[in-house]
């Protein structure tokens, strides 16, 4: 078997990081190649490397994520109310793992949403699989569920979800379809999965903005027991810029 042909079998076999080390060992002379079991290994690397990174593009375009943002970017500041040690706290996404939440509160323009999809981001890196939804989205996808009968459906692809990052909470009515369906959403993540909320309504607003009595208490018990707070402050970056 020739080299072409080594190569295109790797490839069908969807081993595409070890052809890729494969062509480029052919580019290295005889006498510098390494030996077999350091070829090996460094196939098995390259290989791992490869899914990985492939992995993440793929929780990536899934995530559906509003902005194309990264931890790196995002500015500290008192005048912010957001500390490096505060993005440092959350970014190894432990808190994922430990099923925890995130609320990120404060007035239009100062960064919530971005941070929120730094996050997303990040998550989608460490292989944990993300859905990034606007409320009107949301509002949306429940609405139709509830009409075509897939409302079922919707909850198991969410339950299964490991990071949900529903953005702009409180910019719409809810009404009752909605609440119960936020309801089960995070009764179904609670102490399994994470969620993110992003709103410009402080968290003090959120029992009035959800309405119904009950159902408030139960959501609200859901989304901050286990919860890390961001009130970010300050004036609009949008105007900044």
């Amino acid at each position: 078997m020739n080299t072409d042909e080594t190569i295109k079998q790797l490839t069908a076999l969807q081993l595409h990081g070890m052809a890729e080390a494969y062509k480029a060992l052919l580019h290295i002379p005889l006498h510098d190649r390494p030996t077999l079991d350091q070829f090996v290994a460094h196939m098995s690397q390259t290989e791992n490397q490869w899914r990985t990174e492939a992995k993440m593009r793929l929780y990536i375009k899934q995530s559906k994520l509003r902005y194309n943002a990264v931890l790196e970017d995002v500015h500290y500041g008192m005048e912010r109310n957001l500390t490096k040690e505060m993005v440092l706290s959350i970014s190894d996404c432990s808190f994922i793992k430990r099923a925890e939440n995130l609320l990120i509160t404060g007035s239009t323009g100062v960064g919530k949403s971005f941070i929120a999809c730094a996050i997303g981001r990040q998550a989608c890196a460490m292989g944990y699989k993300t859905n990034y939804l606007s409320m009107s989205r949301f509002l949306e996808k429940v609405s139709q569920s509830k009409i075509d009968g897939s409302f079922v459906k919707l909850l198991n692809q969410l339950e299964k979800v490991d990071l949900i990052i529903l953005d702009d909470f409180g910019m719409h009515p809810m009404d009752v379809q909605t609440r119960l369906a936020l309801l089960q959403i995070l009764e179904d993540r609670y102490d399994r999965k994470a969620t993110i909320i992003a709103s410009q309504l402080p968290i003090s607003c959120w029992y009035d903005y959800i309405g119904e009595a009950t159902v408030a208490d139960a959501i609200l018990d859901r989304l901050t027991g286990k919860a890390h707070r961001f009130e970010l402050k300050g004036t609009s970056r949008r105007k900044k810029q």
